[in-house]
């Protein structure tokens, strides 16, 4: 029997790229899927943001990740292959949340992870006998989680092929995030040396991306984590909360077992603005001295902005860029702030007839709901003018310079986004 797993991009991304060379990094929760998948099966992952999809490929049953951006999409190649008498299945946070528009193009949804509800789901398909729904009751362990399937990417065709998890959910809940919205409110750890056997098998002179959600958000076991990982002599990158500033002896570890970078949700310069999604980790006035002693420790910052908030001027994206330059941020990036089903933020502008769309397509860019801040055009326009500011040629040297630790690689990093950015201006100025 033959398995299909699938990763489609958005509607919008697919029509006008049909074919990309190259991505980030692999979909690493299909090769956990797959890996999860009895061996009696023969399986691929299709990833769009690489190749086509073949939608004429002979197999028994094809399943889906999905996010809110995708959806459309993702419905799409559900419906085509359905109409082939395939069977379907669709999982992923978008189709957990709504699970009943997603049943409309699939034979059964996965409600939440997977463990503990595939294996179930595969005996049912092999019995002609798949249930609509599989929702899963109970945060699954994370111990002794099979190996995900590499050897079904193409390494070559993402720049950090090398990536795994060591953690699960966040221990925060900002009302904009959809984090706890499928994870719960839990934070849970794999054993370290099941950790460290994964990390053993890598590349030891290539980065590893770790794609947890906050990496440090259990400070006690980062720490030991860290600790077992300073003998490996790696580079790394991940996410944390900006609060690995206030712990001393975690920074020091994170440099030793060889971070390189980590993203941060700063989210805004305004402290009101913080207040009003429940971001209670982060103080604006301490943002100064925490990137600084980030910084002193030789780990470079990618900082995550969101501009939309309610009681934002038309400055909040000069006073923006000014910090971000000042504080010579590595890189960063100046999202529009999306209100994602599930989330409150989502519930609160749909009770007040604020969303401006439902079509899931519009997620991918642009504003999906009526700002109070300033004029719809403006909000956009200011994302686009405060990355290409960011991105231009004076502000990465004035942020890099000529030498710096990881140099090559954060310049490649800053003119990847510089490019991208400057065809978005001329785009919206050919509308």
């Amino acid at each position: 029997m033959k398995l299909e797993l699938i990763q489609p991009v958005s509607q919008k991304v697919h029509h006008r790229l049909h074919e990309q060379k190259k991505s980030l990094a692999p979909p690493l929760s299909l090769a956990q899927i797959a890996a999860l998948t009895p061996p009696e099966f023969e399986v691929s992952i299709s990833d769009e943001n690489i190749s086509s999809v073949d939608l004429h490929k002979d197999v028994d049953l094809v399943g889906i990740t999905t996010m809110t951006q995708t959806a459309n999409r993702a419905y799409e190649i559900a419906d085509s292959y359905r109409a082939r008498g395939i069977k379907v299945v669709i999982g992923g946070i978008h189709a957990s949340v709504l699970p009943e528009e997603a049943s409309k193009h699939a034979d059964s949804v996965v409600i939440g992870e997977a463990e503990g509800i595939w294996s179930t789901l595969i005996e049912d398909f092999k019995s002609n006998n798949l249930k609509s729904i599989y929702r899963q009751d109970k945060r699954p362990s994370l111990v002794n989680l099979p190996v995900p399937r590499r050897d079904l990417f193409d390494k070559a065709a993402y720049v950090v092929p090398q990536t795994t998890v060591t953690t699960r959910g966040c221990p925060y809940n900002c009302s904009f995030c959809s984090v706890t919205t499928f994870m719960g409110h839990t934070y849970r750890c794999r054993p370290i040396k099941e950790i460290l056997k994964e990390i053993e098998a890598f590349d030891a002179s290539k980065p590893i991306l770790f794609l947890d959600d906050n990496i440090t958000g259990n400070p006690k076991f980062a720490k030991e984590l860290f600790r077992a990982l300073i003998p490996y002599k790696i580079n790394w990158i991940s996410q944390c909360s900006v609060t690995i500033a206030k712990d001393d002896e975690l920074l020091k570890l994170a440099a030793a077992s060889g971070c390189m970078l980590m993203a941060i949700g700063f989210e805004s310069i305004t402290p009101t603005s913080l207040t009003s999604v429940g971001k209670k980790a982060n103080w604006v006035d301490k943002y100064e001295a925490d990137i600084r002693k980030i910084h002193s420790h030789g780990i470079g910052i990618h900082g995550f902005f969101i501009f939309g908030f309610d009681d934002e001027k038309e400055d909040v994206f000069y006073r923006t860029l000014r910090f971000a330059q000042k504080m010579k941020l590595e890189s960063a990036q100046f999202s529009l702030l999306r209100p994602y089903p599930g989330t409150a933020l989502y519930e609160s502008l749909d009770k007040e007839g604020r969303m401006l769309t439902k079509d899931w397509s519009e997620y991918g860019e642009g504003l999906i709901f009526e700002p109070r801040s300033m004029p719809r055009d403006k909000l956009e326009k200011g994302q686009i003018w405060t990355f290409n500011k960011f991105y231009s040629l004076p502000s990465i040297f004035l942020r890099l310079g000529a030498v710096r630790r990881h140099g090559l690689k954060l310049w490649t990093v800053n003119l990847y986004y510089r490019s991208h950015w400057r065809k978005k201006e001329r785009d919206n100025k050919n509308r």
